[in-house]
């Protein structure tokens, strides 16, 4: 039986990549975006040209995660098309770069809205189908900037993903004993087959700016290229999507709780296996070592 699949921010770079590819092995796909009559109408004719000539189940809609109701409306109508989600792939995220001081506070709140309180309005809108069925599985986007190296001028993308991050471990607990399974894919830096970088937003403070750049000059470029530079050949985003498409096909219950896919090895890796470690020893500690397991419910 094929999965009915809901992921956000599905227009491009590791959503749209991770759509297809989920299409390609047989899911049912729904992939979200925003103003898809309108801005994205182009990634909207995209995926349906690649559902036809593919003969997969590709289907854009309208999930502006920003939105309670347009989040509602879009799950409303795939509950109505199928009478299940199987898997939700909480995928929509905006980076922003340069010197922390210069973004507003009102800008970390947007860019919190976005990469963190989008996943709740989500949530509440897809767990009760899931709880309900005893079973499911939540994907989370997340970052290896939230354990591992952390370059300067992206520290407000670097703190919500790390929110995110924490949030996703908490839910994994709560989720556990409802027969949902969590897990957490780490994507390293990929600076090509994304639009994270060339589409971040800047600072509004344009004086403050300024100023750094009298004592960090060039920096952005210096991490940019760096960044780059340490991602070996062959390290395309598609590594990332073509992992998802594999802790999906998994067997239920047999999906990992966090996986990695870092080519530069920025060191996330070891630190997480520590965190997650920890996580395990003091759940047992404290007589809930049965939320580190999970098991679908009977069919």
């Amino acid at each position: 039986m094929s999965n009915i699949v809901v992921i956000t921010g599905a227009s491009s770079g590791f959503g749209a990549l991770t759509a297809r590819a989920l299409a390609d092995s047989g899911n049912t796909v729904y992939a979200g975006m925003r103003e898809t009559a309108g801005r994205n109408a182009p990634q909207v004719q995209a995926a349906a040209d690649y559902a036809k000539e593919h003969g997969v189940d590709l289907r854009s809609i309208e999930l502006d995660v920003n939105s309670d109701v347009s989040v509602d409306s879009a799950i409303k109508q795939v509950i109505e098309e199928h009478g299940r989600i199987d898997v939700l792939i909480h995928n929509a995220g905006h980076m922003v770069t340069g010197p922390a001081e210069a973004f507003t506070p009102e800008q970390l709140a947007q860019l919190y809205d976005v990469n963190v309180l989008s996943t709740q309005r989500v949530n509440r809108a897809v767990l009760p189908h899931l709880r309900k069925a005893g079973r499911g599985l939540v994907v989370w986007v997340s970052s290896s900037s939230v354990k591992g190296g952390t370059p300067p001028y992206l520290a407000p993308y670097f703190a919500a993903k790390a929110a995110m991050d924490s949030l996703a471990v908490s839910y994994a607990g709560e989720l556990a004993r409802w027969g949902v399974e969590t897990s957490i894919v780490v994507p390293g830096s990929f600076t090509s087959g994304t639009n994270h970088f060339a589409h971040s937003g800047h600072p509004a403070d344009a004086a403050v700016e300024a100023e750094y750049e009298t004592k960090y000059p060039g920096l952005l470029q210096q991490v940019s290229q760096k960044l780059a530079a340490l991602a070996p050949e062959g390290a395309e985003a598609s590594l990332v999507s073509g992992e998802i498409a594999r802790i999906v096909a998994l067997p239920e219950g047999r999906r990992p709780y966090r996986v990695h896919i870092d080519p530069a090895n920025d060191g996330s890796e070891e630190v997480s296996d520590v965190a997650d470690r920890i996580r395990r020893e003091f759940l047992t500690r404290i007589d809930l070592a049965d939320l580190l397991t999970v098991h679908p419910a009977a069919a």
